[in-house]
């Protein structure tokens, strides 16, 4: 596959792989409330069952803000401390939630903060808030605000529109890259332009402004392989065989003699050499 080949095919898949993910990541909001619901609610079950209180009611749990949430109950309840740290960790691991949390319990006559902690678990700790006294029963209403989460779907989604633009990028240099060596080796009719030198493959000879210069036919066959794959390496075995063995003749250092050849006809342009990969073969760089 040529270098522009490369280049479109990876930028393709870049594409595709971000605008997937992006369009996955806006379906997140939707996806992440109906957890916090779902977890906020579990976790007001948990407190009226450890309260022996299997008959009260649970209110429909509010959307405050786009990551905060508020769970409030029917009856006034007594609230432990201890026991709301733990459930509500709890709650919020069953439906893989982020561990880093603000919890507040607000009293319903004024909206003052009763009891508040805020969860920020790492790796390698887990941070518990220290124990209070218990709440007396009352009515309250708990918040849930998730932090840090905005700031790393921020940075997720900046990622793959970074992606996404350099995927763009990767197709451009592609078709910049075919347009480039399209114009350094351009077919017009019967002669292709090599740099400043028109190459008459037909007629086995190099024209320079008003000089022309013969080609053996050998030369011009091994020229005409260069022009078809500009600034690529052609191995020595492919040079060959396509030469010289297509023919049944087999040589051995007749390849060398004609590349020398061919550089001395083309030393004129400095924007052209016929260089030698070392073990492996030739190539024509276009300057």
């Amino acid at each position: 596959m040529s270098k522009k080949g490369i280049y479109i095919g990876i930028g393709l898949i870049i594409i595709v792989l971000s605008v997937y993910n992006l369009s996955s990541t806006k379906t997140n909001p939707i996806t992440f409330a109906e957890k916090a619901k779902l977890a906020l609610r579990d976790a007001g079950n948990q407190l009226l069952l450890n309260l022996k209180d299997s008959t009260s009611v649970i209110l429909p749990i509010k959307k405050l803000e786009p990551l905060k949430y508020e769970l409030s109950f029917e009856k006034p309840l007594a609230i432990e401390p201890d026991s709301l740290v733990n459930i509500m960790s709890r709650s919020i691991k069953k439906v893989n939630l982020p561990d880093k949390y603000l919890t507040e319990v607000l009293q319903c006559s004024d909206r003052e903060v009763a009891y508040s902690f805020d969860m920020k678990k790492n790796v390698d700790t887990d941070i518990i808030p220290c124990r209070t006294r218990d709440l007396p029963k009352s009515c309250y209403t708990i918040t849930v605000r998730f932090t840090g989460t905005t700031q790393e779907l921020n940075n997720y989604t900046i990622w793959w529109y970074i992606l996404l633009i350099s995927g763009f990028v990767l197709i451009a240099l592609g078709f910049i890259k075919g347009k480039y060596n399209k114009t350094q080796i351009n077919e017009d009719n019967d002669h292709v332009t090599i740099g400043s030198f028109h190459f008459y493959p037909e007629q086995n000879k190099l024209v320079k402004q008003a000089t022309e210069i013969s080609l053996s036919k050998k030369e011009c066959e091994i020229l005409a392989m260069f022009v078809e794959r500009p600034n690529e390496i052609i191995k020595r075995d492919e040079l060959t065989k396509a030469v010289w063995e297509d023919n049944g003749v087999i040589v051995g250092r007749s390849l060398d003699t004609y590349i020398s050849k061919l550089r001395k006809k083309l030393q004129d342009d400095k924007s052209i050499k016929l260089t030698n990969v070392h073990g492996v073969g030739y190539k024509l760089e276009i300057d």
